[in-house]
């Protein structure tokens, strides 16, 4: 049984040699650049990476947009921003040596790195994610923003790390934050979705609360609290421009 791991690109030039490293024990290694401007289609290329370049039309779309292109039927989806720990690959090889038994997809526990140090509390841990499956009985669904997974049949738990390094900063966590709301808010409201003040209000609090104390995120330090705080921002905008789109104002 082979695999074959999928990864979007877009200018990612700095990150994509750890991400592809870290896949390199996949049969096939597949990346679909939608025209990133520095040079991460030539590093990728020189890696052994089979690269596609292709329009952007949204992270879910693209994200299936790869998996249908893959060699082959076992897939394993990563971000450029993520790495498979030495402790997931292992789990992963005795998988695909047994051809992989039992299940039609795998998920997998994904930590996020903030500042130095990994968060292991809040909101964001432990994020558990199918992104081992068989896409024969499975893909990527939801919005274009916030994708997410499923398949049809049952799901095993790996218990290796998949090593998420999303933020370069804290400028570049709020404005990544303040294009998804934006996004999310569109996306909701083509839904049917409405909402008044009390949401604008009071989810945001929510989340923070949840986060930061009900999921032990004042555990992670300051660190911890950061994250919380951007997270809850990010709520508040998100139910603001969805509050303007009801109003038929732009946001």
């Amino acid at each position: 049984m082979k695999l074959t791991a999928c990864i979007i690109t877009h200018n990612e030039a700095d990150r994509i040699e750890s991400c592809l490293r870290s896949v390199s024990f996949c049969d096939e290694i597949l990346v679909v650049d939608s025209h990133s401007t520095d040079t991460t289609r030539q590093i990728a290329s020189s890696l052994g990476a089979r690269v596609i370049e292709r329009d952007w039309p949204g992270y879910r779309s693209q994200k299936q947009f790869a998996i249908d292109s893959a060699g082959h039927d076992w897939v394993l989806c990563v971000d450029a921003d993520e790495r498979v720990t030495s402790e997931l690959r292992e789990e992963i090889e005795a998988l695909r040596a047994r051809g992989f038994p039992e299940h039609a997809g795998w998920s997998v526990p994904r930590i996020t790195e903030y500042f130095g140090r990994f968060l292991r509390h809040g909101n964001t841990y432990p994020d558990r994610l199918i992104r081992l499956f068989d896409r024969r009985r499975g893909g990527w669904i939801g919005e274009e923003i916030h994708e997410n997974t499923r398949v049809t049949g049952s799901v095993g738990r790996l218990t290796g790390h998949l090593e998420h390094f999303s933020y370069r900063s804290l400028t570049d966590h709020h404005n990544r934050m303040a294009r998804y709301a934006d996004l999310m808010a569109h996306a909701l409201y083509a839904r049917g979705k409405r909402c008044g003040l009390l949401k604008v209000l009071f989810n945001p609090q929510w989340r923070f609360l949840r986060g930061y104390f009900l999921r032990l995120g004042f555990l992670d330090g300051w660190r911890g609290l950061v994250f919380a705080l951007v997270e809850a921002n990010y709520v508040r905008r998100k139910y603001l421009g969805l509050y303007l789109l009801t109003k038929g104002l732009a946001p």
